[in-house]
């Protein structure tokens, strides 16, 4: 009886023995390989590559060969030069630059991206440095809930009212009343 007994209880010895060293080998696999890390790192990994593809387009300017206007004016250095344009700060740039890769990439309202650029969530930009990013943003905000429009549509099966609803609530996208009615208006 002693044999039946102690049977039982070295197999809850062989289980328990079986899930500690389960336990074991997953709090010592390196921090790279667990979930809570890898989501995160995916989702930096997206935006580092959005904010590559997008960096360089903004800069076309810069290879336009001097008009003959600025040539001609070339030999007149001797007139006094006008007063250099304010350096922009560095934080400022770079807001602006995350601003535009907000609004091509994920079709953000003003609004929206103005908090995410301020959020202690978010970017933590200075609300000065944000909001000479979204001044100095050229962009599409029509465009951009046409866009949101069209995915809660095709992904969500919203109906025109609720697509409204959504692009202006303050909890949602933050579109205003007239950039919503315009995506609304132009769904297919």
């Amino acid at each position: 009886m002693t044999e039946n007994t102690t049977m039982p209880n070295a197999q809850r010895d062989g289980k328990a023995q079986a899930a500690a060293e389960k336990a074991y080998r997953k709090a010592s696999r390196p921090w790279f390989k667990k979930k809570r890390f890898l989501f995160p790192l995916i989702i930096v990994a997206i935006m580092i590559i959005s904010g590559i593809s997008t960096a360089g387009k903004g800069d076309s300017s810069a290879s336009v060969a001097p008009s003959s206007e600025t040539q001609a004016a070339a030999p007149a250095a001797a007139a006094p030069a006008a007063p250099a344009a304010p350096a922009v700060p560095t934080e400022y740039k770079s807001a602006l630059k995350k601003a535009e890769s907000y609004s091509n990439t994920m079709h953000m309202s003003k609004t929206g991206i103005y908090q995410q650029l301020t959020s202690e969530y978010g970017e933590k930009f200075s609300p000065e440095a944000a909001q000479y990013a979204v001044d100095n943003l050229v962009a599409d905000y029509k465009a951009n809930a046409l866009a949101k429009a069209k995915t809660y549509q095709e992904t969500m099966s919203m109906s025109p009212e609720g697509i409204r609803q959504q692009l202006t609530s303050a909890n949602g996208e933050k579109f205003t009343p007239e950039e919503a009615d315009y995506a609304v208006q132009n769904l297919k």
